[in-house]
């Protein structure tokens, strides 16, 4: 039965009809800010299926622009952010595929300043939002300034630019009320979403646990799109760009994550300031995927469409360099805040490909900056400012600050004696690349774009059983928020395109019946007035069924720097004890804090003391990533008594963190959840990222062992831990 809601209007009814004060969206077509009606609202214009986005395009700059100017100042997107600068060095040469200046000599170092954010909410919302996080590289080259500007996610929930102000006002908070902040959990996002089968492959990101990273330091970054490397003979390739974390990929839990911002909404920011203030520098790897022109057909999906990736075991990443972040910024609004990103801003060497998400944000980015920092004098602000001496013909405007002399602003002259002069490409000048291009000017998009589903499964195939457990569990909580049955439907709809178990678990949770089919069209070729359920999935086969590569399980996880640990003490505490795990621990380049009953002096079993860092007043073990409980009959005693120290440690051991106690602590451990699973036949508390000394032998190498492994999720199986 068609839905009265969905009716599509009168084409009689003329516009003048309605009070033109009083929008009501409801039995209308979709018309431009003039009135005219619009035929395509899902593809820009372009020069054929695959080529690049025209300027010609109305109906797209109208959109983007109003979209663009929506808020002031502050950014309509990654309005929360933190940022540092730093130094990129490049490892080897790779002049064999790009003439950029920065990549052509190994040791050469490059200055940068990189800004981390969230996507949905405010300046003051949480750091531990379940959401994208944004990762913007500006590097400040002897050939002016390069931004990277990327995500902690290699794609994006859309194809064509023209959808982005869709999507971002699907994600905001509902305009009626202004609710919720800094969440996607909410009937307009997963409306749109559920009618937008192209994003399936990012949902499987945004809801696993890249989307509540550990730490800003230890989450991945993604150049997104497909981009082109040119060398000096002017071959091309395309090149995919990804940042890998020398500290691994770590994520929080979600319980963890909703108690964070409640204790420490700026837990992410406090974590990236802390540590370079304390010269435990954050680095990256930079890496590239390369693929050369002939080989543009070659897989079996589209390198130039954005919901895409190449997976790592067809095309490995080779490392190129290292970024080091090293300096806090001096003023957080001068630089932080005014620091202006641009995937427009390039060096020779390094081009666009025609992914029509990127041709989008070629203008946008630009008309952003002109709203938010209030002139087109944006790049003399000094954090955006290119170390190298900038000329030009461009004068005046809003709060210029470059003095230029002289009567000559144009070119070409012969009064200024032709200054400045153009650059030929062997002088460094920038030259677009080459392209043939012979095509329609058509709104539309390839038939290798309409494949929405076989990454989304591979990603889900990859992920090991906690992590699965994981995204399915935040579907079903996002899921449950949404209050629409008719949206929640159509989701378990599409997900069975990714995994009918999945898809079964989810709906279960939902108390709903799985769709035998999806409830929306599966591809952009149908007319407007098609029935979705004449139209099947569309699902390519890949080389390959799992790709390690993409489950953080299977990532880098070799060292416990800059890893927070809580020790728990009490007046009568083994200082020696003591002393020795912070000595150990902190030679691995771990971070130690003492925890007790109250701040001050804490007296020694042996007569020595220690300073407490924190009291149970204010410590919370969800901000620690392990927690030591120290020996000493008195201290084990007094923490016995101490309610707030037994929930710590079984607020740890429910967050799967590892604990390690000494001898004397096993009866502490006897109070809480813990010690329930001592009486278990088969119990191994090593296994378990519980390190017990037996007076065996020493726990602090295990207990380094455990830290290493990030998280036991295998402890959430268990239901019942009382925390």
């Amino acid at each position: 039965m068609e839905n009265k809601k969905n009716k599509r209007p009168n084409p009689d009814k003329k516009l003048a009809d309605l009070n033109p004060d009083i929008e009501n969206g409801s039995d209308t077509f979709l018309t431009t800010n003039q009135g005219l009606k619009i035929n395509d609202d899902q593809n820009s214009l372009k020069s054929g299926e695959r080529g690049a986005t025209l300027l010609e395009d109305f109906i797209l700059r109208e959109k983007i622009t109003h979209f663009d100017h929506e808020r002031i100042p502050e950014r309509i997107v990654h309005a929360r952010g933190s940022a540092a600068h730093g130094v990129f060095e490049c490892y080897q040469s790779m002049a064999r595929y790009t003439k950029a200046g920065f990549l052509q000599q190994p040791g050469k170092q490059t200055p940068v300043f990189v800004r981390f954010s969230t996507v949905a909410g405010s300046r003051g919302s949480t750091d531990l939002a379940r959401d994208v996080r944004g990762f913007s590289v500006k590097f400040y080259t002897d050939e002016g300034n390069y931004d990277l500007v990327g995500n902690n996610m290699p794609v994006f929930f859309i194809q064509d630019a023209i959808k982005f102000p869709d999507l971002i006002h699907a994600v905001k908070p509902e305009p009626n009320n202004e609710i919720p902040q800094a969440a996607s959990a909410h009937n307009t996002f997963w409306d749109f979403i559920s009618l937008m089968p192209e994003s399936m492959h990012m949902i499987m990101w945004a809801m696993s646990d890249r989307a509540i990273p550990r730490s800003l330091r230890m989450m991945e970054g993604f150049g997104v799109h497909t981009f082109r490397f040119i060398n000096e003979a002017g071959k091309s390739c395309f090149v995919k760009f990804h940042w890998k974390p020398l500290l691994g990929v770590h994520a929080v839990a979600w319980d963890e994550a909703t108690r964070i911002s409640g204790k420490d909404p700026d837990f992410h920011r406090r974590d990236l300031w802390e540590s370079i203030d304390s010269k435990a520098f954050p680095e990256w790897e930079l890496g590239v995927q390369i693929v050369e022109e002939k080989d543009e057909h070659s897989f079996p999906f589209d390198l130039l469409d954005p919901t895409k990736l190449i997976p790592e075991e067809m095309v490995p990443v080779k490392i190129i360099g290292k970024m080091t972040l090293n300096r806090n910024p001096d003023n957080f609004f001068a630089e932080t805040e005014q620091v202006a990103f641009h995937p427009g801003h390039l060096v020779p060497g390094i081009d666009f490909s025609n992914d029509p998400l990127l041709q989008g944000r070629l203008f946008s980015y630009t008309d952003t900056q002109l709203s938010r920092l209030g002139s087109v004098n944006f790049h003399e602000i000094p954090i955006n400012r290119s170390v190298n001496i900038v000329h030009n013909n461009q004068r005046d405007g809003h709060m210029r600050q470059q003095i230029n002399s002289g009567k000559v602003a144009y070119h070409p002259n012969t009064m200024g004696g032709g200054c400045p002069f153009q650059a030929k490409a062997t002088e460094g000048g920038f030259t677009s690349h080459v392209e043939r291009i012979d095509a329609n000017k058509i709104r539309g998009r390839s038939k290798s774009f309409f494949d929405h589903f076989s990454q989304a499964t591979l990603f889900y195939n990859s992920q090991s059983a906690p992590e699965k457990a994981h995204l399915t569990n935040a579907l079903r909580f996002e899921l449950s928020k949404v209050d629409i049955p008719e949206i929640r439907t159509r989701m378990v709809g599409l997900l069975t395109q990714v995994d009918k178990t999945l898809a079964s678990k989810v709906a279960d949770a939902l108390g709903i019946i799985v769709p035998k089919t999806p409830l929306v069209p599966l591809n952009h070729s149908i007319p407007a007035d098609g029935k979705p359920n004449d139209y099947q999935p569309f699902k390519v086969k890949l080389p390959i069924e799992i790709s390690p590569s993409l489950s953080m399980q299977n990532l880098k996880k070799d060292t416990i720097k800059t890893r927070q640990v809580a020790i728990l003490v009490a007046n009568g505490v083994d200082t020696v004890a003591v002393n020795n795990m912070k000595n150990v621990l902190m030679a691995e380049g771990a971070q130690c804090k003492v925890i007790a009953p109250k701040l001050g002096a804490i007296r020694g079993m042996n007569g020595n003391a220690l300073q407490a860092d924190q009291s149970f007043l204010i410590a919370t073990s969800v901000v620690f990533d392990a927690v030591y409980i120290a020996g000493g009959k008195d201290s084990i005693a007094a923490l016995i008594q101490e309610p707030d120290a037994l929930h710590f440690v079984e607020e740890a051991y429910k967050h799967c963190k590892p604990i390690a106690a000494d001898k004397d602590a096993m009866e502490f451990l006897e109070f809480t959840y813990i010690g329930n699973k001592f009486k278990e036949e088969n119990y191994v508390a090593t296994a378990d990222g519980v390190i017990l000394d037996e007076g065996k032998k020493g726990i602090s190498q295990p207990f380094i062992n455990a830290m290493k492994q990030h998280r036991f999720w295998e402890r959430e199986e268990e239901r019942k831990i009382p925390a």
